[in-house]
């Protein structure tokens, strides 16, 4: 297991008027599995490539456990990349290809064929290795990858948006394995996402990554309960933000004073809250406004709802909403403890 400190690491690519990656500072915990997330061209598979070894920063610094290892080539640097591709050698079987990395070591062929069998076991692969990789489905190949990446028992396995290119039924299956394997392993595994709900259910913490820069470090809860911009609360689906001032643990705006939770000092904000935290009815902390839109969801109602000239979004039981229509004047509460506070 291994801890992976980022020290204002730095990527600039020649003639590109902003740095792909501008002084990302964090530390990933050993044996734990982080993800970094955001949307295309934030920097995210540049981070990853850096750990790799697979490019060089610009400045900043990378170390393992403490020990620098910007200048250690990516060979001997003890860290695996899986690809978005798993990148399978196609005239090799798959036996041949998850026990490559052995050979190289001079691993002897019979404890070769024996950690491929335990490995194949692993990876639920068991029958397969006479197999070609143009023989398997796309799920299996990536198995076959994570499979030859994990053999070699890494310092840091790095996978790059290792689920991107396959189907819903299959994503959900590989992030199941991806994380089974990442407890039972240990391994310190970092993943590289665009997906917020890939993140939030695979990962032990996220890196939000938003224009090169760290825009939040935390466990997958706090993006939701605690975001710490406005920014982050719409990468991770928020739709309300309310101008006012604390006082007195109360958020005093144009829509009315609000109880706050404990220990939220005075002083201006924008006080957000989670659609779905919103209950029909009046009470403590009510609101009330007019229906402007109604969008059916499946297993719940979207009401878009303006209080004044401000537009906010709940999502309801569908029987809740049912009796709702644009025009009808509504109200609706939020518990104290489902509001949150973000400063200038």
């Amino acid at each position: 297991m291994t801890e992976v400190t980022l020290a204002a690491l730095t990527k600039r690519y020649a003639k590109a008027a902003q740095p792909a990656l501008d002084a990302l500072s964090l530390t990933l915990p050993s044996g734990k599995l982080t993800a970094l997330l955001g949307p295309s061209g934030c920097g995210k598979t540049t981070a990853l490539k850096l750990i790799a070894g697979l490019i060089s920063p610009t400045s900043g610094e990378i170390s393992f456990d403490g020990q620098q290892v910007a200048s250690i080539p990516a060979e001997k640097r003890d860290a695996v990349m899986v690809f978005q591709n798993p990148l399978l050698f196609p005239y090799m079987t798959v036996a041949e290809n998850v026990g490559f990395g052995l050979k190289l070591r001079g691993i002897a062929a019979a404890q070769i064929r024996q950690q491929v069998a335990e490995m194949f076991a692993r990876v639920q692969l068991s029958g397969l290795g006479a197999r070609r990789p143009a023989d398997l489905s796309g799920g299996q190949q990536q198995r076959a990858a994570l499979a030859r990446a994990l053999i070699v028992r890494p310092r840091v396995l790095l996978l790059d948006e290792p689920l991107s290119n396959l189907d819903a039924h299959l994503r959900g299956e590989m992030r199941g394995l991806i994380r089974d394997l990442q407890r039972e392993t240990g391994v310190t595994m970092v993943v590289v996402t665009h997906d917020q709900h890939e993140a939030v259910v695979l990962a032990d913490q996220i890196a939000l990554i938003l224009n090169g820069k760290l825009a939040q470090f935390a466990p997958p809860h706090a993006f939701y309960d605690a975001p710490r911009t406005e920014a982050v609360a719409r990468f991770f689906g928020g739709r309300n933000f309310i101008k006012g001032d604390v006082r007195g643990g109360r958020f005093l705006c144009r829509s009315g004073p609000l109880m706050l939770p404990d220990g939220i000092a005075d002083g201006p904000g924008t006080l957000t809250f989670r659609p779905e935290n919103a209950r029909i009815g009046i009470g403590e902390n009510a609101l009330s406004g007019v229906v402007i839109g109604k969008e059916y969801q499946g297993t719940q109602t979207r009401l878009d709802i303006k209080i004044g000239d401000q537009p906010v979004e709940i999502s309801l039981r569908n029987q809740d909403a049912a009796p709702l229509e644009p025009g009808d004047t509504v109200g609706f509460t939020v518990s104290p403890e489902n509001l949150w506070v973000i400063r200038p």
